[in-house]
């Protein structure tokens, strides 16, 4: 109960919080939901229903949850292999088994992933997002195909074809983005890039792709999915996606803790329940399956947030944009969002980390090299299962060398933000 009665303690702080938090993410949600196959609006109905549930349910007074780029990764394949209620599906089925899992009390030991595994697919996972932003990022329309790097590949092979306003715009945005934040990073600059964007191409005139009309939030698109959906086909996804979600909310919500430097600890096990009753919810409103964001966490405490109250606010402000001035969110370009998804990618990937996990051990080395290369050139399910395998085969061997848990992590750290 008296985590309860501070939620209020302090409410001008929680919602400046919430409102920068909402600046923040308004133009990540846009793109992940482009790059989740869904749309741009499937990404803020997420940041929005799933943002306000999980900041109520879940285990974490600082976690903001939403859609995010480790997510789209393995939904993309979902929705070209079964379609798009395939992915509402998926969510549906993920959000009971994260339920189910929190039940079970399961929260204390998804740390146990090796490092070099976790390693490996978060740089696998950057850099597949980055090849799905190849053809928005050249203005150029290609079929997609199983892998995503040979789509990118066709539209790489079309680029004397390719949109020049739209390769302006993507790589202006990205590098906007990347030198803003080095120099003053507690400036939103994927905002400033998106408007920047919106207003160039506006009074340009430009001939790019735009966001186009985003659907209402509070308009279910159809509950038939639940009848239609092959639920055995698409159990192993729905694994991946719960693995992925509660792997990375109780990431977040660590690091969140240790950033907040309290005496208030989260609940793993009451945090994987909120994330699941998320889940449960965005699928009839057309969202993708929701996680906590760590990148929108750390802005969320940096900002001083003291309560639930700030993550749940930044649900409703976003909310009101979209509602306020959904015309102007409509007109931003395609291209915009990649460059948006381009700064991610490098976030992302930190070379001087990989390279030191590498020399932890030759099994690290493996691990981490092996994981990379799968999830790239197959998905992230094979790559992690094998991954896995290979760590349960030569865990023992000489190559193992120091036996290597889930480590600490610093505020730094991003899995998919």
């Amino acid at each position: 109960m008296a985590e309860f009665k501070d939620e209020f303690a302090n409410p001008r702080v929680d919602l400046v919080a919430g409102l920068t938090v909402a600046i923040v993410a308004l133009p990540l949600a846009l793109a992940f939901g482009m790059a989740s196959g869904l749309g741009a609006g499937s990404g803020i109905i997420t940041a929005v229903l799933a943002g306000a549930i999980a900041a109520i349910f879940g285990g974490s007074r600082y976690q903001v949850s939403g859609p995010t780029g480790a997510m789209t990764v393995v939904l993309l394949p979902i929705v070209h292999q079964f379609g798009t209620d395939a992915v509402l599906a998926v969510g549906l089925m993920a959000g009971l088994l994260l339920v189910l899992a929190g039940w079970i009390r399961l929260g204390q030991h998804i740390h146990r992933i090796p490092t070099a595994i976790v390693e490996g697919f978060t740089a696998g996972i950057a850099v597949v997002i980055a090849l799905q932003q190849v053809p928005s990022a050249l203005g150029i329309k290609v079929e997609s195909t199983d892998h995503v790097w040979l789509t990118a590949l066709n539209a790489a092979i079309q680029f004397a074809s390719a949109n020049p306003y739209a390769i302006a715009l993507a790589l202006g945005c990205a590098a906007l983005i990347l030198a803003g934040e080095r120099l003053l990073p507690r400036i939103p600059f994927s905002l400033i890039a998106v408007v920047t964007a919106l207003v160039a191409s506006s009074f340009a005139n430009l001939d790019v792709t735009r966001i186009g009309t985003l659907p209402a939030l509070l308009t279910a698109p159809s509950a038939a999915f639940t009848a239609s959906a092959n639920w055995i086909a698409l159990l192993p996804s729905a694994l991946a996606v719960a693995t992925l979600a509660a792997l990375e909310s109780l990431l977040s919500a660590k690091v969140a803790d240790r950033m907040a430097a309290a005496e208030y600890r989260h609940d793993s096990d009451r945090e994987l329940f909120g994330q699941g009753l998320a889940n449960l919810v965005v699928p009839f409103f057309g969202g993708v399956p929701a996680t906590a964001a760590l990148a929108r966490t750390a802005v969320n405490v940096r900002n001083h947030a003291r309560s639930r109250l700030a993550a749940f606010s930044h649900a409703i402000f976003l909310a009101l944009v979209v509602v306020a001035i959904p015309n102007v969110v409509a007109q931003i370009p395609v291209a915009a969002l990649a460059g948006v998804l381009f700064a991610t990618t490098a976030r992302m990937i930190k070379p001087s980390e990989l390279a030191a996990l590498a020399r932890e051990s030759k099994l690290d080395a493996l691990l981490l090299v092996a994981t990379f290369a799968l999830t790239i050139a197959l998905d992230l399910i094979s790559a992690v299962l094998i991954g896995l395998a290979l760590f349960l085969v030569l865990r023992n061997t000489r190559l193992a060398g120091v036996d290597r848990r889930y480590p600490p992590v610093d505020e730094k750290e991003t899995l998919g933000d």
